[in-house]
């Protein structure tokens, strides 16, 4: 065996390999230690900001000590500390840039899909500065939107620094938004999954691994800088019984009837404001004026609210207080979002769920309202944004309490279920529709990666003999002859049966001006691109695609000129309606069975 022939051989068995095999991962995964490092520090930044804003905007001094908006003392005049902070958003918006309106997901996936996976300094600067503003003045949002896209962004520009393939851009993007996620919330696996089922939209390794470690490094790196723990203090639970597993899923499945519900009044409040006859510049002001009056009626709509959060959690919020936080904060996160101000929306999602949750509690006769509290916030979150292994593991992380695994498994994946159901694209998904873009979410293994061409190609190709000439082939031709007729392409063969050469109809037609005697050896191309039966079908279409040409010779890979099959357009077709065949056709084994013994 010759060292070529070792060489290609090799070739086919790594193409054949599980996983794409990528020394570049090598490389990303330096430069995604670099990106977890620089996610940490602008996670570090925004909880920072978000602090100062808020002891300036509602207590009047300097500091970035954690405070609650809804502690303050300004009375009736805190109606308009969240309209001023919308009017100053609506300014850095205008003349700054658009791209920081809105809660950041839907930005990042329209970078990574349309964008190349690039994006601009500015957003670097403005979305985390305008997030901090609009959280800081009392806006209903949590931190973790723009910290995705905040995240997203630096690592955008640090890739954009190297000589990298958009793929890679992705990746070091999608790690820097992860690397945010898991330094905000301590949720490092919350995150990658986050990835996975958001961001990534494929599943290999040099996109996952770089993401990993980038949110493991932003994680370990938050133990300095933000503190360690869980962040919220819960109640832990003992493990889940049948009963309690019931009534989780019935929790799922109202959490995605209000999941659907969300989703609706988000986006019928943006359809109400591009009815406003004044520029969009005004309309986070006038969603912060509605915040500020939701505010009077119940002040821990007001942030982030993560000490809203724990007391669900703790069974510390209960009554009638629960529908009022549930109905308040739905609506007023609801129509400043719509409004186009900067903030994200899994904090406001947690406190629902969590509201939601903890309503139900006394309905249930097993499990206390720290429990219903916990499941209802991840099946919020699962159903909302359609993310539920994200959404499981997000509580998990929170909370630390592993037994309500189980729980949190039935009520998600309830949830889940229920809005995919019923409504077509998730709040996050929503918006890439509204401005033209279409994305699908559903991941499955490309049909040409799975495929041989020995699968799909045709065994019996058209021959015909070097020396017959251009006429009696045009003859055949028009006498619809049923072997050469059914192909684009005739394979030439020599007086041994060997591979000499391709001809094409449209040879045939440049050549009907040469003389009888041309042979189609001449007319045709003798310097072939040629296929091998064991190749998979995704490098056939990509020699197709490089050399502009619709149809391969299917040679033995032992000798080029050993004839053994035809690849056309046609052959690409027939593995499409392969794969369609498996996804639709449905029998039952019994009568498999009863046709194997009849036949």
């Amino acid at each position: 065996m010759t060292r070529g022939s070792v060489a290609a051989d090799e070739v086919v068995e790594d193409r054949l390999a599980d996983f794409t095999r990528d020394k570049r991962i090598v490389v990303l995964s330096l430069m995604a230690v670099v990106t977890g490092v620089a996610s940490a520090g602008v996670a570090y930044l925004l909880v920072n900001l978000i602090a100062l804003f808020t002891n300036v905007a509602f207590f009047g001094r300097f500091s970035v000590s954690p405070v609650s908006p809804g502690a303050n003392k300004l009375g009736v005049l805190a109606v308009f500390v969240p309209a001023v902070g919308g009017l100053i958003i609506g300014l850095l918006a205008r003349y700054g840039s658009e791209k920081i309106r809105g809660h950041g997901i839907p930005e990042a996936l329209e970078a990574i899909l349309f964008g190349r996976s690039r994006m601009e300094p500015r957003v670097a600067v403005l979305k985390p500065l305008s997030s901090a503003i609009s959280i800081g003045t009392g806006g209903p949002f949590g931190a973790e939107g723009p910290i995705i896209m905040t995240g997203g962004a630096v690592a955008s520009l640090f890739a954009q620094l190297f000589h990298l393939s958009s793929p890679e851009r992705k990746t070091l993007l999608v790690a820097g938004a992860a690397g945010g996620m898991a330094a905000i919330f301590s949720t490092p696996l919350a995150a990658v999954l986050l990835a996975v089922e958001l961001l990534l939209f494929e599943w290999k390794p040099r996109s996952f691994i770089p993401v990993a470690i980038a949110a493991a490094t932003a994680g370990a790196l938050r133990v300095p800088l933000l503190g360690s723990g869980p962040i919220f203090q819960a109640v832990p639970h003992s493990s889940l019984g049948v009963t309690t597993l019931l009534v989780a899923f019935g929790l799922g499945l109202l959490a995605g009837a209000v999941s659907g519900l969300l989703t609706r009044l988000v986006y019928l409040s943006e359809d109400l404001f591009e009815r406003v006859p004044i520029h969009w510049m005004w309309w986070p002001a006038i969603g912060g004026l509605v915040v500020g009056i939701g505010a009077l009626v119940e002040p821990r709509v007001l942030g982030v609210g993560y000490e809203t959060i724990e007391g669900l959690l703790r069974g510390e919020i209960v009554g009638t207080a629960l529908l009022g936080l549930l109905v308040a904060k739905s609506i007023v996160w609801a129509f400043s979002l719509g409004s186009g101000t900067s903030g994200g929306v899994l904090a406001p999602l947690l406190i629902v769920g969590g509201a939601l949750g903890a309503a139900i509690a006394p309905l249930s006769p097993v499990g206390d309202t720290a429990l219903w509290a916990t499941l209802g916030m991840a099946a919020i979150m699962g159903g909302t944004m359609r993310s539920p292994l994200t959404a499981i593991v997000f509580a998990l992380e929170l909370t630390h309490d592993i037994n309500v695994l189980p729980g949190l498994l039935v009520s998600c994946i309830a949830a889940h279920a229920f809005t995919v159901l019923v409504l077509r694209r998730s709040i996050l998904t929503e918006k890439v529709a509204r401005r033209g873009f279409h994305l699908t979410r559903e991941y499955s293994v490309d049909l040409p990666a799975i495929v041989r061409v020995g699968e799909v190609m045709d065994p019996n190709p058209p021959t015909a003999p070097a020396t017959m000439t251009i006429e009696q082939l045009s003859a055949l031709i028009a006498r619809a002859d049923p072997v050469i007729v059914r192909r684009q392409a005739t394979m030439i063969v020599d007086e041994e049966g060997n591979l000499a050469g391709v001809v094409t109809r449209g040879d045939l037609i440049r050549a009907i001006d040469s003389p009888p005697s041309r042979t189609i050896l001449d007319a045709g191309t003798a310097s072939l691109v040629v296929a091998f039966p064991d190749e998979i079908l995704m490098d056939a279409i990509a020699k197709m695609l490089e050399h502009d040409i619709g149809r391969l010779p299917v040679v033995s890979r032992t000798n080029s000129r050993h004839l053994i099959g035809y690849l056309g357009r046609g052959s690409l077709l027939e593995a499409r309606s392969m794969f369609l065949e498996e996804e639709e056709f449905r029998e039952s084994a019994f009568s498999r069975r009863r046709a194997d013994a009849l036949s």
